[in-house]
């Protein structure tokens, strides 16, 4: 058996000062996308001297860490995956810390400076306790989370067999700025966050002068039917109690304001809750668009991207999670999220193949109202560094502990 979760605890804030000051030099010089080479680089010294056997993306600068447990069973080791999503988003940071952002325009405005930081510090936590692991843990350092599907590219390159055999269990953690009163964790069972998928609609038509449009084909006025019949269908076709969300964030048409164009343009974003009902949108959107258009006499090109599923949670693995908040830092802590959320992660592709969890942590400041701060991807966001020693504590608990009940050294519904 492993230490206890006070010990752990008691270590996690011994290295405060080290994950705190890991996770500013990353707010300092934060990056985009798929490829973080100064991020990478931060990661590895972070990871350097301790006994991890590592892998480095290639078409991502991802890094994959496998600590081997020293009491594993020959060829019956269990596996757990922990995953910390590494990239900043294109916001100019606002907030005024201490440690701002370096690097104009680029901020970490949703926590992935915090996830990095905590995993590195679980990972100095689980290598201490190797010999007394039950099994084998992954780290899952991921580039691309903001709309790049770096959790894709990483399973492309095999994350999910780096240690030899599919983990049997997979955990992820995500920092909040606003909502949640400060330290408290939460999630729940099922469905957590949605999916999304991209619209992009062109109406074509007939250019032509704006004082004649009879003697035009005008894309504009089809464009601005279809925009309102979206919600139409969606208030009428689909069930309110599994709900599907559709907002048009680009409506573009035209040059000059006495001119009509040849095209019409619009972008939206779907959200789902149900696979039932992703599959449904993405064959009652264009139908809707082909009529529509076609009554006008119009012609459309319609394209409808599946970008990230339904991240769904287990219900063991929830529970368990929720049980080693409970032990490692009282029952206080833990909330359980009364519905879920409709933004999206990419973890849901982990998630697809590994029975798992993914847990918020609240990194709202002090003394903060909640309900007022600023959320994640605000210029305005602010995340507390006293959460990072219990995130990183949780990490390394959420690994032992399932390890321990793999094993059969502890109890676990599965």
């Amino acid at each position: 058996m492993t230490s206890s979760p006070a010990t752990l605890l008691e270590d996690a804030r011994s290295l405060a000062g080290d994950i705190t000051d890991l996770r500013h030099r990353l707010h300092r010089e934060p990056e985009l996308g798929l490829q973080l080479p100064r991020t990478q680089e931060k990661v590895l010294a972070a990871l350097d001297g301790l006994p991890y056997e590592i892998t480095l993306g290639t078409d991502t600068t991802s890094v994959t860490a496998v600590l081997r447990g020293g009491a594993a069973r020959e060829g019956e080791a269990p596996v757990v995956l922990l995953r910390g999503d590494m990239d900043a988003l294109p916001v100019q940071e606002a907030a005024g810390v201490p440690y701002s952002s370096e690097v104009a325009g680029v901020m970490h405005a949703c926590g992935h400076d915090l996830h990095t930081a905590m995993l590195a510090g679980a990972a100095t936590l689980l290598a201490e306790r190797r010999e007394q692991l039950a099994g084998d843990i992954v780290l899952m350092f991921q580039p691309g989370e903001e709309g790049h599907d770096g959790a894709g590219v990483m399973i492309r390159e095999g994350v999910l067999d780096a240690a030899g055999r599919r983990p049997d269990a997979a955990y992820g953690l995500h920092v909040v700025s606003s909502l949640i009163p400060t330290g408290v964790f939460t999630s729940r069972s099922g469905p957590l966050m949605s999916a999304s998928d991209g619209l992009t609609i062109t109406v074509r038509g007939a250019g032509g002068h704006g004082s004649s449009p009879h003697s035009a084909k005008d894309p504009v006025t089809v464009a601005a039917e279809i925009v309102t019949q979206l919600q139409v269908v969606i208030t009428r076709q689909f069930d309110m109690f599994d709900p599907v969300v559709l907002s048009v964030g680009v409506l573009r048409a035209g040059t000059q304001r006495n001119i009509i164009p040849e095209t019409a343009r619009i972008e939206a974003t779907v959200r789902t809750f149900s696979a039932v009902n992703r599959d449904r949108m993405a064959e009652a959107v264009p139908r809707l668009v082909r009529h529509l258009v076609a009554a006008h006499g119009l012609e459309a090109d319609v394209e409808y991207v599946h970008e990230y599923p339904v991240t769904v949670t287990d219900p063991d693995e929830t529970a368990h999670a929720e049980a080693q908040v409970g032990a490692l830092l009282g029952t206080d802590r833990y909330l359980t999220m009364p519905r879920p959320l409709s933004g999206s992660e990419d973890f849901s592709r982990i998630l697809e193949a590994v029975p798992g969890s993914f847990v918020f942590l609240s990194a709202v400041t002090p003394g903060v109202e909640p309900v007022t701060a600023p959320f994640n991807h605000s210029p305005y966001a602010v995340f507390d560094d006293s959460v990072l020693p219990d995130g990183a504590a949780l990490y390394a608990q959420l690994a032992i502990s399932r390890l321990d009940a793999a094993a059969g050294a502890g109890p676990h519904r599965r």
